[in-house]
């Protein structure tokens, strides 16, 4: 008894001296990439805010329960597979990592705010070169909240109108000086980009570009399922193509 109750100790004792230490867990492949639907990588990092991360993925992820659409594939995709902390303290695993490159083609790409996305993330030539290269061959990249500043970073904006949270518009504006930027809007639509103010009206980004890609119907839906009143004409928004 008593040997059984010291390996039982030692046990517990390794766990707790080595699970702070824990970073990468390898669950293997968690996604199923089901051939002809849309392809969406969601950019997150350690102090992506979670609102601007799971709006996109609930609105986009539910389209697999609609018929007679084109549906998504939604994935979570990091600059490499360790866990990452969201600035609420919510941690999850990207199903994929852009360091080297190894993942699936990307047709929409979402880039959720972050807690330095005004200041090192900025910095981060692997991740704003990656985000670069993915924005020139999407089909849209959207943006939520200070998003569209790794956006700007990576010269995706320069020729488009855009926006970001509204209390960092001055900021946004001084940072980037070649850049239209649009205020008191809750999203502006230019080309292929798509900028939101972000936090809740996250989802009225996403709802949006469902609306634009499936319809009306499909879009009220699709709010309908997560008790949303959706109303594209009541949100205010720029539409430039």
């Amino acid at each position: 008894m008593k040997h059984g109750l010291l390996i039982s100790s030692i046990i517990i004792l390794l766990i707790s001296c080595t699970s702070d230490k824990i970073r990468h867990v390898d669950l293997g492949d968690p996604v199923t990439i089901v051939a002809d639907r849309y392809n969406v990588g969601i950019l997150v990092m350690d102090g992506v805010y979670n609102t601007e991360m799971t709006a996109p993925m609930d609105i986009f992820q539910h389209t697999i329960f609609r018929d007679s659409i084109k549906p998504m594939n939604v994935f979570l995709i990091g600059e490499t597979m360790d866990v990452v902390t969201t600035f609420e303290g919510m941690r999850i695993i990207p199903d994929y990592d852009f360091g080297d490159g190894d993942h699936p083609r990307i047709d929409i790409l979402v880039v959720p705010s972050a807690e330095h996305h005004l200041d090192s993330d900025l910095d981060n030539k692997v991740m704003i070169d990656w985000v670069a290269q993915i924005g020139q061959s999407a089909e849209y990249v959207t943006s939520h909240c200070d998003g569209a500043f790794v956006l700007a970073k990576a010269g995706l904006l320069d020729n488009v109108a855009s926006t970001t949270f509204p209390s960092d518009i001055d900021q946004y504006k001084k940072r980037f000086p070649q850049l239209d930027v649009r205020e008191d809007v809750i999203f502006v639509h230019d080309g292929k980009f798509i900028t939101s103010a972000g936090g809740a009206r996250s989802f009225d980004g996403a709802l949006y570009l469902c609306e634009l890609l499936y319809g009306k119907a499909i879009a009220e839906s699709l709010a309908g399922g997560l008790v949303i009143d959706w109303d594209l004409d009541g949100v205010a928004h720029v539409v430039l193509k």
